[in-house]
């Protein structure tokens, strides 16, 4: 039998290589400003037995060694681009489409998305429970039968709750599978632009799948969705970046979407001073708590760099990843 993977990387190791040095060491930035010396990606966006299910048939790793399964043929489908593939054809692309589905949602910010969502609901249940409903509450709610005082305190205390729900690493699983799914449509039916850099590099984070808005939204407290957003970016490496467009242009035109998920209107671009602050600047506003780079690239980082953003909510129930 081999042996139980017990450090989990919620960023995978072969994606954070592609901007590490040739030791392998990477320079992390906890948000606003604390740089970290440069460390090996072993250690990089991994926290011990994340995704771990206790009891599974399959052992407590199963879900860590599926998504190995999926990180190793999109790994090479990456590399494969890197060298000259492009553009991709359409296993290639729902390949890596899913994949970024997937990396949107792994990671421990989605975790503590779920639990702020659920807190948020059981917030609004309990407001409006009314006293003589408490025990029922709690029974259908909690699973527990308490006399009406002790419901009575469960309710007060649900109605103003001091810290978010605690996940499983389960429901996160089953809300990782679900939303991965959803979201691969709204990326692989957009048109990708590669852009690959020369002198100009890219940053990573722990969060890299960026959204980005439409130029008419003026209302940049409300969240942005893979449905609603203007386009979708994606660092590959330092050196290569990935930019899904708007697909509205295409389709009031009336071109079949199967036409777009064949590569047709993909194309390749040459990396400009300009497309590398967009793609940064992007990937930085998606970041939840660090930013990742190679340790000669520290002079593309703005000057000012954003607040942590342990959740993405941008108010009750509006969830940043999905639409």
């Amino acid at each position: 039998m081999g042996q139980t993977a017990k450090l989990h990387h919620t960023v995978p190791k072969f994606y954070l290589r592609g901007f590490a040095d040739e030791r392998e060491r990477i320079v992390t930035i906890r948000l606003p400003d604390k740089k970290l010396p440069p460390q090996s990606i072993d250690k990089t966006a991994a926290t011990n037995h994340f995704y771990s299910v206790a009891g599974h048939p399959d052992g407590t790793d199963a879900f860590e060694k599926a998504l190995n399964r999926l990180e190793t043929p999109t790994a090479d489908a990456l590399r494969s681009l890197a060298d000259g593939d492009w553009p991709l054809d359409e296993e290639k692309r729902t390949l890596v489409s899913y994949f970024l589905a997937m990396q949107a949602v792994r990671g421990p910010d989605q975790r503590r998305n779920i639990g702020h969502m659920g807190t948020q609901m059981i917030k609004l249940e309990a407001q409006f429970t009314k006293a003589e409903g408490a025990q029922a509450w709690a029974k259908r709610r909690l699973g527990v039968d308490v006399d009406a005082e002790e419901a009575a305190r469960l309710l007060d205390r649900a109605a103003r709750p001091t810290q978010p729900l605690k996940v499983p690493p389960e429901v996160h699983l089953q809300n990782m599978a679900s939303l991965s799914a959803k979201l691969t449509p709204y990326i692989v039916g957009r048109p990708w632009t590669l852009v690959r850099f020369e002198r100009r590099s890219l940053l990573t984070c722990d969060s890299p799948v960026g959204l980005v808005r439409q130029p008419e939204d003026n209302q940049p407290w409300q969240g942005v969705g893979f449905l609603t957003a203007w386009g979708i970016t994606f660092p590959v490496t330092r050196k290569i970046g990935l930019v899904m467009s708007n697909i509205d242009p295409l389709a009031e035109a009336g071109i079949p979407v199967e036409r777009v998920w064949a590569g047709e209107f993909d194309r390749e671009e040459r990396g400009t001073t300009a497309y590398e602050k967009f793609i940064n600047e992007s990937t930085i506003d998606s970041a939840s708590e660090c930013v990742y780079l190679h340790p000669d690239d520290e002079r593309f980082l703005p000057n000012d760099l954003p607040e942590p953003r342990p959740i993405s909510m941008y108010g009750p129930g509006q969830e940043y990843v999905g639409d």
